[in-house]
């Protein structure tokens, strides 16, 4: 859908408006699959193409005698790793416990609207982009400050992230919610599988363009033997509405890529 409003109030007063919507959906209405006794959320049917799946946190092993006490996981794991949920109360974390989590990393919604006004000399335009129905997940191997998703040591190439620096599981710090599972010097298989706990929004609203722009008047110009000269001010990717805060959403689940650049430019238009 998308909308477009032009109004002239004078000779040197006008308004456009302008917006789009774009909502796209989709489901499984049958598939071939194998039945999953006492699992009936391992079915696809009902769900999204692109449906993720992935595990339920419950939050972080507060101590070993948790760990000794709760169904078994993955590989070597101990206090201040992710507990998942055994949504199937067999005793043991597996595939059967993987559920539907999320939305998919695709957006269902896209949608941008902006205007533009100007009155006498002057004119400034301004145009929002958003999406929303949308999950990432944070790349535990990726962003780990230790090793990449071959287990390979990365010390080298990263650093320790400020977001995980200050709010990480520790003997001294044994917070079951804390924003990362606790440091170690070799790869958890454990806590990168996924899961809820590494789960984000990543609706956004960003101003993606603003121009500001003065046209000089006829009387100034016409001696220097111009018919129009224009100073304008452009500025893109100024800021972001958007409940994940790490690094640029737009970057999804790996915040080590090359970032979006916020622009701004000052120019000026010559007609002769």
């Amino acid at each position: 859908m998308s909308l477009d409003y032009n109004k002239y109030f004078t000779n040197d007063t006008w308004l456009q408006l302008r917006g789009n919507f774009t909502y796209a959906a989709n489901q499984y209405v049958e598939y071939e699959e194998v039945e999953y006794p006492g699992a009936p959320w391992k079915s696809r049917v009902g769900n999204p193409i692109a449906q993720e799946y992935g595990y339920i946190a419950e939050g972080l092993f507060v101590d070993d005698e948790e760990v000794r006490n709760s169904p078994v996981q993955f590989g070597e794991y101990g206090a201040g790793d992710i507990k998942y949920r055994d949504v199937n109360r067999d005793g043991v974390i597996s595939e059967l416990d993987m559920v539907p989590i999320g939305y998919s990393k695709d957006p269902e919604i896209v949608y941008g609207f902006g205007a533009s006004y100007g009155f006498k000399n002057f004119d400034v335009s301004v145009f929002f982009q958003g999406l929303a129905r949308e999950s990432f997940w944070i790349d535990y191997g990726r962003v780990s400050p230790f090793f990449d998703n071959s287990g390979t040591d990365a010390r080298e190439n990263n650093q320790l992230a400020k977001f995980i620096a200050d709010n990480h599981w520790s003997e001294t710090n044994r917070n079951i919610y804390a924003v990362w599972p606790r440091l170690s010097d070799s790869s958890i298989e454990n806590n990168a599988k996924k899961s809820t706990w590494f789960m984000r929004d990543g609706s956004f609203l960003r101003l993606k363009q603003l121009e500001i722009g003065y046209t000089l008047p006829q009387r100034l110009i016409q001696k220097a033997g111009l018919k129009n000269l224009r100073v304008y001010f452009t500025g893109n990717n100024l800021f972001c509405f958007s409940k994940f805060k790490e690094w640029d959403v737009e970057q999804a689940g790996d915040g080590l890529k090359y970032p979006l650049q916020r622009i701004y430019n000052i120019g000026l238009n010559l007609t002769f």
